[in-house]
């Protein structure tokens, strides 16, 4: 498994789906702007979440700028 923390950004692919469930996560997009989107959590919690919220901006904005720290669980 991770050990460790991990800065991510532009995953398309959600990669973070892959990493143990109790992996904890702070996803941000659009960040800094009216529109940001934040959600955090345990990848099994918020996991599903996240990529849908990802999906549905991206479809709404036409485009999304998004980032997240993964952090291994204690």
């Amino acid at each position: 498994g991770m050990s460790g923390s991990a800065v991510v950004m532009l995953d398309a692919d959600c990669s973070f789906q892959t990493c143990p469930a109790h992996t904890r996560i702070w996803w941000g997009a659009y960040l800094g702007t009216g529109d940001e989107l934040l959600v955090a959590g345990t990848v099994g919690e918020v996991g599903a979440r996240i990529a849908a919220l990802r999906t549905q901006a991206r479809a709404r904005h036409g485009w999304i700028m998004d980032t997240y720290l993964l952090r291994a669980a204690d």
